[in-house]
């Protein structure tokens, strides 16, 4: 969505070995869009982020930046649920292979 200037809403599937989050489109298919490699990576609560409007984001954004260094932000449903996404994702990356 940061890149591109609008958000889709996508379906993500934790994983922990190997250390993944994958996404996939909400209306169906089987096969994951993309995949987010977690080991090494750091996980934030984003308060403020530049280049947006307001009433786009709602407080709710998290951004994960992976070990090699690309930036994904991620807006949750809300606020408990962006917390457990971190801790989770956090956990994730510090003990998945």
């Amino acid at each position: 969505g940061h890149r591109r200037k609008n958000w889709k809403v996508r379906k993500f599937v934790l994983r922990d070995d190997p250390a993944y989050l994958h996404y996939y489109d909400p209306a169906g298919g089987e096969e994951p869009l993309g995949a987010i490699h977690l080991r090494g990576c750091v996980v934030t609560a984003v308060e403020d982020m530049p280049d947006s409007k307001k009433y786009d984001v709602d407080n709710i954004l998290f951004e994960i930046i992976t070990a090699s260094e690309i930036h994904y932000y991620l807006q949750a449903a809300s606020s408990a649920e962006r917390t457990e996404w971190i801790k989770a994702i956090h956990t994730v990356s510090r003990a998945g292979k």
